[in-house]
Parts: structure tokens; sequence; C-alpha cells
């Protein structure tokens, strides 16, 4: 299985008034994102708008990325469905299109038991040749994985990574006792990127990397060569991007940052909403501090 680790920018996903993906967008900025020295890419995440896309957008937002990519990092696309046959269906289409490994993301609308979570998981992870990360966001999903099913998951011969969003640093580290080596752990951005790797974790799957990928590259080396006072003297100050990221709409908050640093994202996906001009500035200012 590929050793993934490092900065996986969550994309944006530029959208024009007409619905169409804003490719030459995307393209432009996985290229910089990849210059800048990220070591991965992942459309559709939370931060991609996976579900407020129809499924010819998403094809659309993997297709170019993987395009853009041109093999330089390998490219984990989300997958997302209240439905296993839908979700099984969207990993083997983006493996066929080129992606390098499956972001696994669980929608609910009615409650589901702790086996028909496993069994959905399991679906996509047999369904495909390529590493698959398991996500957990409890703060917006309806079921969640829980730590039993994590340890059974990560038997798994395809399922080799987590990204956890739980904002519980303690769970993370709970993951880590359980399995092993068996499963490693991914930061999101309700984690201290440099606390989940002083206790083992291999990178950062997050938003705000789009907008900071240089800085984030940069708190990544110093984690990996376990200098951790400069990479805490770094974190601090990147805390601020990460402060306003959690205090406003996830997609809107990057697309702004975005839209400041020149990229023509637009706006998020109705019934979202652009950031007022106070929550903008908000914005600007961070980056401002982050340099």
């Amino acid at each position: 299985m590929a050793d993934l680790h490092g900065v996986f920018p969550y994309l944006v996903s530029p959208i024009d008034p007409e619905g169409d993906i804003r490719t030459e967008v995307l393209g432009r900025l996985c290229d910089d994102l990849i210059t800048s020295g990220v070591h991965g890419l992942t459309p559709l995440g939370s931060t991609g708008e996976f579900a407020y896309l129809n499924q010819a957008q998403r094809t659309a937002v993997v297709q170019t990325t993987i395009e853009a990519a041109r093999g330089r990092v390998p490219v984990i696309a989300g997958v997302a469905s209240t439905s296993t046959a839908d979700a099984v269906a969207q990993a083997k289409a983006y493996q066929k299109l080129g992606a390098d490994g499956i972001l696994a993301i669980l929608e609910a609308y009615f409650p589901i038991s702790d086996a028909q979570v496993e069994s959905y998981f399991r679906a996509i992870a047999d369904a495909v040749d390529v590493p698959v990360v398991i996500y957990t966001n409890p703060q917006f999903q309806r079921s969640d994985l829980t730590l039993d099913v994590i340890e059974r998951l990560a038997a798994h011969p395809r399922i080799g990574y987590i990204k956890d969003a739980s904002t519980n640093t303690g769970r993370l580290l709970s993951i880590m006792n359980r399995c092993g080596d068996s499963i490693r752990v991914f930061s999101a951005s309700a984690h201290i990127p440099v606390a989940v790797m002083l206790i083992g974790g291999v990178g950062w799957m997050a938003g705000p990397a789009c907008i900071i990928p240089r800085q984030s590259v940069e708190l990544y080396n110093l984690g990996k060569a376990k200098r951790w006072d400069e990479a805490m003297t770094l974190q601090r100050r990147l805390w601020r991007i990460n402060e306003a990221f959690a205090r406003f709409n996830l997609a809107a908050c990057i697309k702004a940052g975005l839209e400041i640093q020149g990229y023509p994202v637009g706006d998020p996906v109705p019934p979202q909403t652009a950031l007022t001009a106070d929550q903008r500035k908000v914005v600007e200012a961070a980056l401002r501090d982050v340099g």
C-alpha cells in the first residue's frame, strides 16, 4: 500500500454561477499547491462541498485534480453517500479516472448501527485496489465511527489511514494505541497538527492548507524533524487561520481566502452564502498575520 504522509489540502470546488466547475482555476490552484511542496491533494473533502454537488460536478472536480497533478503527488478523492451502492460506484469511477486513493465519508439520514457503519466502509474498501482513508467528523455526521469499528476496519488490507475531526486528541491516541501500525492518523483543522504529529500522526488533511500551503509544509517538516519548540512557535502563528476556519462556514472561509490571494473560485454553493464583509476582514487579517 502507498505510503501517505504530509500535507494534503482539502481542495475547494470552484464553481461559476451556472454550476460549471471552473477547471482552469482548480488546475492552477493544484499546480501552485504542488509547487508549494504539498504532499498530496484531496478533492471532495468537506471544504470541497461534496454534499452540495451533483455527480457530474464531483466527477469534474476529481478529473481536473488528477489531470493537474500529473502524477507528481497522490490524489485522494472523496467519496460520500447515504447509499452503499452509490459510494461503491463513486469509488470505482474515481479509481478508473486515476485517483491514487479514496477518502471514505459516511452520510446518514437515519441513525445506523455500528455493524451498518462498518459494512459501508468495508464495501468501499472491497471495491477498489487503492488505499482508503476513513473519515470521521462527529460534528457534522449523524453516525460516527466508534473505536471498536475503527479497530476492526484497520484489519482491512486497504484501510490504512484515518482522518479524525472529532476535536478530541485523546481519541486519536486511543486509536493509535488500539490499532498500532495498522492505521495511521491524519490531523484535521479541528486538532492542533503539531500536537497530533507529536503523538504519532503522519500529517494534516485540511482546508486551511489551501491558503497557507508553504507554511503548512514547513510545520510538517519541523514536526518530522522533531524540532518541537520551533514547530510550536510556527503553530501558534498559524492557529489564527484555524480559528477563523472554525468560526465561519468551512468552504466560504477558504474560498474567501483564495479569492483574496487571486484565485477566482466563486461563492459557496447555495444555500450556503459567501462571507460577509466583516467576516472576510477576519480572514484577511489572519492571512496577514501568518505571512
